[in-house]
């Protein structure tokens, strides 16, 4: 993955994408059967055609809930590096940004900020093995660029 000075790199996690896809699917597919076989059981309770729905809603909900999984990205320029995790997104000028960093053993990426501070990168994930160590090498020369190395 080479970067051209004006570039912008956008990276997304991949294989945890894929997972969280699956899982809602595999989420949905349960609650509706679960449902759909709610008015035939023998436990002696009746259940409503409204007891169904809101089993087929709660499997809706916890299949949105498991795509939240997907929305990790990181969107870089020359300027600086936008970091949207799960739920939050700031974004860094790369003169805030020590240094972007994949410790042994982690999981994802991580900019090292000021006093000992750090910042994850979720969509930098080891679980996507040569795309990571790409995506790491991107953000290394886009922070040289920027320290004018």
């Amino acid at each position: 993955m080479t970067v051209a000075p004006d570039e912008q790199v956008v990276l997304r996690p991949r294989r945890v994408v894929w997972l969280a896809s699956v899982l809602a699917v595999v989420l949905v597919t349960v609650f509706v059967v679960v449902a759909l076989l709610l008015r035939h059981s023998d436990t002696g309770v009746i259940f409503q055609v409204s007891d169904q729905v809101a089993m087929i809603g709660i499997g809706v909900l916890m299949g949105a809930a498991s795509m939240l999984l997907a929305m990790p990205r990181a969107r870089a320029d020359a300027d600086g590096i936008e970091v949207r995790n799960v739920l939050t997104t700031r974004r860094f000028r790369w003169s805030e940004v020590l240094a972007v960093t994949f410790p042994d053993g982690a999981a994802f990426a991580r900019l090292e900020l000021p006093d000992d501070e750090y910042h994850p990168v979720l969509a930098v994930q080891a679980v996507d093995r040569e795309r990571a160590v790409a995506a790491v090498r991107a953000l290394r020369r886009l922070h040289r660029r920027a320290h004018g190395g």
